[in-house]
């Protein structure tokens, strides 16, 4: 149970938790722990974003990383994506280390991998608060359908065949197909 004493009037505060708590809809909501087939999709696009990031000096990139959300108007919340692009232009690369722990903007790219007990509403507030929040793209991956949905000022459904791409990722290019293949493995 959240100590509602330990909320501000500015900052949701949740204790940390395994797995991560986020504020979603107006409650606390606990991540599902994930399958495998979530595990290795969320490993598979890690890496790629990483190798990406790390290779062209674009920003960080980390697996369930809490970020203090605060979208115009609203209080700030943590919500913890299942991958986050974090670009340097964001948050500088000589930030210090405890700021990039639990930065308190938002991250530049959010991917959410949905999971089988995921409620659409929730995910639907995520994104909406993400975007209000200043991310540039949420990237959303669907591993039964095998699809992905990119929310940035429009709404892209990507499919085998498709390749991933945005602006927000300069040079990054993720082939779709090749993306579910090897997470069938």
């Amino acid at each position: 149970m959240i100590d509602l004493r330990e909320m501000s009037l500015h900052e949701i505060v949740l204790p940390a938790t395994t797995p991560e708590t986020e504020w979603v809809r107006g409650r606390a909501l606990q991540k599902v722990s994930p399958t495998y087939d979530h595990a290795r999709l969320q490993g598979l696009l890690f890496m790629a974003y990483t190798t990406w990031a790390d290779e062209g000096g674009y920003g960080r990139v980390g697996t369930e990383w809490r970020f203090r959300i605060a979208p115009a108007g609203a209080i700030v919340r943590p919500l913890v994506p299942d991958v986050a692009y974090l670009s340097y232009d964001a948050l500088p690369a000589d930030t210090p280390r405890e700021t990039v722990q639990a930065p308190g903007c938002a991250p530049t790219v959010a991917v959410e991998i949905i999971s089988p007990d995921d409620r659409p509403a929730d995910l639907a507030d995520k994104v909406t608060t993400y975007r209000a929040a200043g991310t540039t793209a949420v990237v959303v991956v669907d591993p039964r359908a095998e699809t992905i949905v990119v929310y940035d000022e429009r709404t892209r459904l990507l499919r085998v065949g498709d390749a991933l791409t945005h602006a927000a990722l300069p040079g990054f290019a993720l082939d779709i197909a090749a993306l579910f293949a090897r997470a069938r493995l």
